[in-house]
């Protein structure tokens, strides 16, 4: 990679931190757990379906070993992919998981590689997570209040004053994955802005993960909804392009007379990779935050009732980074965000490292499309 190559974008990949065993996951689906287990058992569900995913040069890595992290730090950035976003669980009362890999980062200064937080405020429970009963949370999230506000502020102070923290306007970006279940978001949001400028910081710049926002209007209507919250930017997350005239008509017929009823389903539910699932009107916007997926498959973790990107390539994820980066050209340079979901959620089949099938083909489609 020429380093003095300027990148056309701030690319910033999310990042799983759950490839290491815990206490938790032993109680819940048996010792040794990992998301390695859900992507090693996954099967081929229908013809041309790509599964299992087996990943190549990085192995079947444990992410409490620092040469792990080195290497994926390593190739993100010969990739033009500027920093991690780490997924940030804290569920309350001082409840985190899966905190040791970033902790590490943190506490050794390795890898030299940029970084930000992203907080999965999310219940673990149901369908998604695999869950045999599907009502039963696994952990549940909740919001005790200013305390744990307060507690939850100084327990990431120490990342959002490291140098490798990635700002926007001089400002440690901090994203909320479910900004909509975020209680008196207006009162949160003040109260950490004011303890970062207590502790040195020019503030926080909180961005709203929103997903499946697919019209000019909802667009709209979520923007201002957040903007009065006092979020500073919004980064659109859409999974699904509202058409299915990409199938085969096989594939279309099957699924137009099963996918309604999961008890019945005899295919996952099947998804179009169609540029269009990653485009909006609001792209060139200084605070909007487009986002695109390599891919998507999430039947590694729930078989048949989960949902599959058709046929997506290095190719097709290629033109919608391309398009992407277009996008964001007229910004100012510091807001030239584009996010990648994600670098390493190999359970969810939207991942950046090499595997056998494609190699290195995606990364190198961001470096072909950002450098």
């Amino acid at each position: 990679m020429n380093q003095s190559k300027q990148p056309k974008a701030r690319v910033l990949a999310y990042y799983l931190p759950q490839f290491h065993p815990i206490p938790e996951n032993d109680e819940w689906w048996g010792k040794g757990f990992t998301e390695w287990t859900n992507v090693g058992k996954a099967k081929s569900l229908f013809p041309g379906h790509y599964q299992p995913h087996v990943p190549a040069d990085l192995g079947y890595y444990d992410l409490r070993v620092p040469e792990t992290r080195e290497a994926q730090a390593q190739m993100a950035r010969e990739a033009g992919v500027e920093g991690f976003v780490y997924w940030h669980y804290w569920f309350g009362n001082g409840k985190r998981l899966l905190e040791r890999p970033f902790n590490e980062v943190l506490a050794s200064g390795k890898p030299d590689f940029p970084f930000a937080l992203a907080w999965a405020n999310e219940t673990w429970a149901g369908f998604a997570f695999g869950a045999d009963n599907k009502r039963l949370p696994l952990i549940e999230q909740t919001y005790p209040g200013n305390d744990d506000y307060i507690a939850h502020f100084y327990a990431v102070l120490q990342a959002l004053k490291d140098t490798r923290y990635i700002t926007c306007e001089g400002k440690p970006i901090f994203i909320i994955y479910k900004p909509d279940q975020l209680p008196n978001a207006e009162h949160f949001i003040e109260l950490w802005q004011r303890l970062a400028v207590e502790n040195g910081l020019k503030g926080i710049y909180f961005i709203a993960h929103q997903q499946n926002k697919y019209t000019d209007e909802e667009i709209k209507q979520c923007r201002e909804i957040r903007h009065n919250e006092g979020y500073s930017g919004v980064n659109i997350v859409n999974l699904s392009y509202k058409s299915t005239r990409q199938l085969p008509l096989w594939l279309h017929i099957i699924r137009s007379i099963f996918h309604k009823n999961r008890k019945f389903r005899v295919l996952p539910e099947l998804l179009p990779y169609d540029i269009r699932v990653f485009r909006t009107s609001y792209d060139s916007e200084e605070n909007v935050f487009p986002t695109v997926f390599p891919n998507w498959d999430h039947t590694p973790r729930t078989g048949l009732g989960g949902s599959v990107f058709y046929n997506s390539t290095p190719q097709k994820f290629e033109e919608a980074m391309r398009y992407a980066v277009s996008s964001v050209q007229n910004k100012k340079s510091g807001n030239r965000f584009i996010f990648i979901k994600s670098w390493n959620e190999w359970a969810e089949g939207n991942y950046l490292e090499p595997d056998m099938k494609y190699g290195t083909q995606y990364l190198e489609a961001v470096k072909n499309s950002v450098l």
